[in-house]
């Protein structure tokens, strides 16, 4: 394990250095200025869409409902990283890591936007009659390049054990341990068995369950999380100027300063937890989006860019003001991941306050475990065939249990630390795609925008 940690170091230090950081967050201002600044003209159509057709009957070809397609690509990025992910960033790089997180979501909504539009356009069915879609699709049928598509699969794959599978389960079982006191053992296995009986039944049963589950969850964190940042409401101005101010100025000078602090910090932790949460440029989200039942690739891409606003600007926001207005990152500086969350919640709720942040991040946590099977079976049936579908359901069962098991720690910083290596590995590929297409994409906005003028495309009602 000490060698692995040591290999991985080494890639993460590059797959997260300064050139990867620059391909990231460059990609996604320079698709917003390509676009026209999709996040901002279509932030009033986004709204009615989504909203107006919720509870409506799908239209267009596909195999879920668009919404449907949002809340499993939603259940997949509400996970530990808003919760724990988000903590980690602010008790790493200081305050300003918040900043940089709200950057990468403003210009990621571009990305995502793009890479959803691209993988509906280029999806195709399977033997099975359904339809399938993502990256990989991309590269091979829009780029020709087979081998890049090989590659961004093989990462898809192994990559989801972890992101979406080891950390997921384990935080689950961390979290109903602290707040319920329930063993870690307990806790994997119920979940391998709740896991296993939505995921036998493919994406249609696991976005009928991520269709309720998703909002559900979403509305009772952000009014548990609003609860501690009203009581401290006359701190949250200072809590945001000093995430402005301190990503651009040593975090150093600010009083009750944590040891490490600095704004390179600040700004590599807050970009990674940043795409880790909201997992723009990372082209997971897409194939679930290229199985939506819709008219047009835009239209979904807009989906995209509400999953990015929520994810970021709406969740990640909430955890690290209340962390913020609640003194608990200052206070509290031994304090990391989950548990300065749980410190901030309890300072102002008490006990219930442990409670309903347990509860938020065992549900944040189990649904991404639903969300990313889909995603890694999605990598492993490009690469396999449809055969390997029952092997990949068991072996995902399987992580769950022992991921949940592993403890806390050392395993759970490890799990983080390769976690994020293979964030990098996935999107490297997916980013200079999408740079590649983004004349393609240019053409479908336009359509889009014709469509929408002459009154063909409407927002739903």
């Amino acid at each position: 394990m000490e060698t692995l940690m040591r290999i991985n170091g080494v890639v993460n230090g590059i797959v997260w250095g300064p050139p990867m950081l620059a391909l990231l967050v460059g990609t996604g201002i320079y698709l917003t200025i390509v676009l026209g600044f999709p996040q901002v003209r279509y932030f009033g159509f986004m709204f009615k869409e989504i909203f107006g057709r919720m509870g409506k009957k799908a239209e267009g070809e596909g195999t879920i409902s668009a919404f449907g397609a949002l809340a499993t690509a939603l259940a997949s990025t509400l996970g530990s990283g808003n919760i724990a992910g988000a903590a980690t960033a602010l008790h790493l790089g200081g305050p300003g890591a918040l900043f940089w997180m709200w950057i990468t979501a403003i210009f990621g909504m571009a990305t995502k936007m793009s890479e959803v539009s691209l993988a509906v356009k280029f999806r195709e069915k399977d033997a099975e009659g359904n339809w399938r879609g993502g990256t990989m699709y991309v590269m091979e049928k829009a780029l020709g390049q087979k081998w890049l598509a090989w590659l961004f699969a093989f990462f898809t794959t192994f990559a989801a054990f972890g992101i979406g599978n080891a950390i997921q389960a384990n935080s689950t079982a961390e979290a109903l341990n602290l707040g319920f006191g329930i063993p870690h053992w307990i806790s994997g296995v119920v979940m391998a068995i709740l896991v296993g009986l939505v995921i036998i039944g493919g994406l249609k049963r696991i976005a009928d369950v991520t269709t309720y589950l998703v909002p559900a969850m979403a509305v009772f964190y952000v009014i548990g999380g609003l609860l501690v940042i009203v009581f401290h409401a006359d701190l949250i101005p200072q809590a945001i100027g000093n995430a402005v101010y301190y990503a651009f100025n040593d975090p150093m000078a600010m009083p009750g300063a944590v040891a490490g602090w600095s704004i390179k910090l600040a700004l590599t932790k807050g970009v990674a937890r940043g795409v880790f949460s909201n997992e723009a440029g990372l082209g997971s989200a897409p194939m679930v989006h290229a199985t939506a039942m819709t008219d047009h690739p835009a239209r979904q891409g807009c989906y995209g860019l509400f999953e990015v606003f929520m994810d970021t600007i709406v969740i990640c926001s909430i955890t690290c003001i209340g962390i913020l207005t609640t003194g608990t990152l200052i206070d509290y500086p031994e304090l990391t991941g989950a548990q300065l969350t749980l410190t901030a919640f309890s300072t102002v709720l008490g006990r219930p306050g442990v409670m309903i942040l347990s509860l938020g991040l065992a549900m944040f946590a189990f649904s991404t475990i639903l969300g990313w099977y889909w995603y890694g079976e999605t990598g492993a049936t490009y690469i396999f065939g449809l055969k390997v579908s029952p092997v990949y359901k068991g072996l995902w069962v399987l992580v769950v249990v022992v991921g949940a098991w592993g403890g806390g720690g050392q395993f759970l910083a490890n799990i983080w630390n390769l976690s994020d290596t293979m964030n990098g590995l996935m999107a490297a590929p997916n980013l200079v795609a999408l740079l590649w297409l983004s004349n393609e994409m240019r053409k479908i906005i336009k359509d889009f925008d014709e469509k929408r003028a002459k009154g063909v495309i409407k927002p739903a009602e």
